[in-house]
């Protein structure tokens, strides 16, 4: 079976190839990806599929084998694009001025249409129901996903497991990156507002000087991190924007603050946030100003369930060979995947994406305008994917890694 999905993905890497360029040269925003949804059933039709539409511009489609009612895997693919104005000079450049795919999902969405070419393939080789989820607004909170999920899509069929891949530049095309448990953290937008009583610089005496108020909030909030949370527990807390609107000689009557929190565990984030407000209110209070504390909860941690990891650890090493399954270390940013993973078993790895001949290209960070793949990725991205959905079908009530992948390819033998 290994060998039959390798074959059909690198048959299909030029196709898919094509499918990524024209997705990268027509990027849409968060929950605005219209013409990429459209063009996403477009290719599902074409296959003899039936997508259908969820969530505003996400599109599900179910791929049936065998006994279809047995158990079903679901494979999930972020579609949309971000503010960036793309720097790269190649012929696939975006053509939409001021936004691009600068963190891949050009990549997740043609490899997960090559999967539906692969497993459209196999139908009578495989037992069980391929859920694809092409999911919106990943990129902008509350998430394509938190909204995917109150419409249903962990249920009719309910998946077994929900698998996810993301780019990942610091590692060659041909590799994936992978760690089971807690992988990617929390993310909460703060914003706050510090007031005071404005007035000439030169009579500090006579004004409240919420510029003052805010520098010690600063400071004194940066304790949470290095002296309230146990050391163990990742945390973040960084604020990256201040707004004092006066001028040399001018104190302002308020300040504004905009920051972030992060956190590799949820008890804690819940602890941290009444921590934190605690703190600004009361500092501020102290210093006889006021404040207000706004926090926008984002994404929860990302959980890779470490039985499903364990399976997929495997049957990626018999994919791509165990020297090309690279263990990661915990990272900070933050994934809607993650709602996936509060909800049900998931596992989210990294798929290498530069250039594999070591000459330094294509590794430039996602999120910036020069951030490109080598396209080898696109034929490794899909055939492994298709061989994990597979693996996870075969895997039923087995209990453990080795019976799974003998269960997987004893049917692939038999087909």
């Amino acid at each position: 079976m290994i060998e039959t999905i390798k074959q059909l993905a690198a048959s299909a890497t030029a196709d898919t190839i094509a499918l990524r360029q024209h997705l990268h040269a027509h990027p849409e925003l968060s929950f605005k990806e219209f013409e990429t949804a459209a063009f996403v059933t477009e290719q599902l039709k074409n296959l003899g599929l039936d997508p259908q539409p969820m969530a505003t511009t996400g599109v599900v489609v179910l791929i049936e084998g065998r006994n279809p009612g047995s158990r079903t895997v679901a494979l999930r693919g972020d579609m949309d694009a971000l503010p960036i104005l793309e720097q790269n000079d190649v012929p696939y450049k975006s053509t939409n001025p001021g936004v691009m795919h600068a963190c891949g999902h050009d990549v997740h969405t043609s490899s997960l249409l090559g999967v539906a070419r692969i497993l459209t393939q196999l139908r009578d080789q495989f037992e069980g129901t391929v859920k694809l989820i092409f999911q919106p607004g990943e990129e902008l909170v509350p998430g394509g996903a938190s909204l995917m999920i109150k419409e249903g899509v962990l249920e009719n069929p309910a998946p077994a497991s929900v698998l996810g891949q993301h780019v990942f530049p610091m590692l060659p095309a041909g590799q994936i990156g992978i760690r089971s448990g807690r992988y990617m953290a929390s993310t909460d937008e703060l914003y706050l507002t510090v007031r005071g009583k404005g007035g000439h610089g030169a009579m500090p005496d006579q004004n409240l000087d919420p510029v003052l108020v805010a520098a010690h909030i600063i400071v004194a909030a940066q304790q949470i991190v290095s002296r309230r949370v146990n050391p163990k527990i990742p945390t973040v807390l960084s604020f990256g924007k201040v707004i004092a609107n006066g001028a040399t000689n001018v104190i302002p009557n308020e300040v504004h603050i905009e920051g972030t929190f992060r956190a590799l565990d949820e008890a804690w984030r819940e602890e941290a946030h009444v921590i934190l407000r605690k703190l600004v209110e009361g500092l501020a209070e102290s210093m006889g100003a006021t404040c207000e504390l706004e926090i926008r909860r984002g994404y929860p941690c990302l959980d890779n369930e470490p039985e499903l990891t364990a399976r997929v650890r495997a049957a990626a090493e018999e994919y791509l060979g165990a020297e090309n399954v690279i263990e990661i270390d915990q990272w900070m940013a933050a994934e809607d995947f993650a709602y996936y993973s509060q909800a049900t078993n998931a596992c989210f790895y990294r798929l290498g994406t530069r250039s594999a001949s070591g000459d330094g290209r294509f590794a430039s960070s996602v999120h910036t305008p020069t951030f490109d793949i080598d396209s080898k990725a696109l034929e490794v991205g899909p055939g492994l994917m298709a061989w994990l959905a597979i693996c996870e079908l075969g895997a039923g009530e087995s209990t453990t890694t080795t019976e799974t992948l003998a269960a997987a390819s004893a049917a692939g033998a038999h087909a």
